[in-house]
């Protein structure tokens, strides 16, 4: 009897199966499109915040650039304003030197129509009527020395000033150059960072698409993998309702006392991971209840029975991986099942009745897991409890 009921049970199981993978596929795959599309999402997220910082640097570069544009193209129009000045004044000197030049010529053709002045002196104290008339000759004649040898002296005075003048338009000629030569190459610069931040800046909005198509991916993925979870669950939790009638149909009292070390670790030497208890669901953020213990177990380690009992069922959830459900009776007046999941092998199969400690199974990755481990559940009467509570 309970042997055709296992069978029956057995086949309602892998219609379930057949029905789920006929009509959405493996759940794993949704799940993995989810991991790339939240992968795809993080590395757009990256590239796009890199791209934020090189654009922000160029920008910053760049009105650096700009400012010191505008400082340059004031000094050049300073530098050049000089320059125009200094030329201004070389050209009023060169004027003057003309002139005084002309003043002195205009003297010199005097002097030779008069006579040397020196001379003119001589012929004075010669032609004297009297000594007073001779002094007054004479100091004519030194005054009009006199003005010659100022008219050279303002002459020198003025050649000089122009040769000064020359070297202050030669250095306000060489700033300038400077000057031009300083804004062509930052010019240059600024033009070649305003080309930089354009396509820093299509580079931005090229990884905003590409985060925002992979946002969209990784959301569609979700709502998969969120729907095709709630339906397993739905599935997983009639095949639970289904071996727990079948185990309750079992005769005997089963266990009586304190339940405390009552259970084995079902990992030899090993230590818990992740505990039983309420949390956010690592992946969808979710506030559930994580129904067993996670025991860390690297891939292909015995995983044993923690109590005595008969294996009632084993197979494949595209969720939980390879399941294997333990019965080991009545626990004080209540039905206890234990829930072995992601399992790489068996060891145990259906039907077979096995002793606290013995080998059933062996730990993998299998179903939605990122490594090797075993998540172990402990069912009283078809509820999840704290494993804790009986070890």
């Amino acid at each position: 009897m309970l042997s055709a009921r296992a069978d029956d049970l057995r086949d309602k199981q892998n219609q379930v199966k057949k029905g789920l993978k006929n009509a959405t596929g493996a759940l794993e795959e949704s799940s993995s499109a989810f991991t790339a599309a939240t992968k795809r999402l993080t590395a757009a997220q990256g590239k796009l915040a890199l791209a934020q910082k090189a654009l922000a640097k160029t920008q910053g570069e760049l009105t650096a650039a700009r400012v010191l544009d505008t400082q340059m193209q004031a000094k050049l129009v300073a530098a050049q304003a000089a320059l125009a000045q200094a030329e201004a004044d070389l050209a009023a000197g060169i004027e003057d030197v003309a002139n005084k030049r002309d003043e002195i010529s205009l003297v010199v053709a005097e002097n030779f129509q008069k006579g040397d002045p020196r001379l003119l002196g001589l012929s004075a104290i010669l032609h004297a009527r009297d000594i007073n008339d001779m002094g007054t000759q004479l100091h004519a004649v030194g005054n009009l020395m006199d003005q010659q040898a100022d008219m050279l002296y303002e002459l020198k005075a003025k050649q000089n000033q122009l040769t000064v003048q020359k070297g202050k338009v030669a250095a306000a000629k060489a700033i300038v150059a400077e000057q031009r030569q300083a804004a062509a190459v930052n010019l240059a610069r600024k033009k070649a960072l305003e080309e930089k931040a354009e396509t820093n800046r299509a580079q931005v909005a090229s990884f905003v698409a590409q985060r925002q198509a992979a946002a969209s991916q990784a959301r569609a993925a979700r709502a998969v993998d969120l729907r095709k979870l709630q339906q397993l669950k739905k599935e997983d939790a009639r095949i639970k309702r289904l071996i727990l009638a079948r185990a309750k149909q079992q005769s005997g009292n089963g266990f009586s006392g304190n339940s405390g070390g009552f259970l084995l670790p079902p990992v030899a030497n090993s230590y818990i991971t992740s505990p039983y208890g309420y949390r956010v669901h690592p992946i969808y953020g979710y506030y559930s209840l994580h129904d067993g213990d996670d025991f860390h177990a690297p891939c292909g380690v015995p995983e044993r029975a923690a109590a005595s009992g008969t294996v009632i069922e084993e197979y494949y959830s595209d969720v939980w991986g390879n399941r294997l459900f333990l019965d080991v009776g009545k626990v004080n007046g209540k039905n206890m099942t234990l829930i072995y999941n992601h399992i790489s092998s068996y060891k145990a199969r259906t039907g077979d009745k096995v002793k606290r400690g013995e080998t059933i199974a062996y730990a993998g990755t299998t179903g939605w897991s990122t490594g090797c481990h075993l998540h172990f559940t402990v069912m009283i009467n078809g509820n999840p409890v704290n494993p804790q509570n009986y070890m």
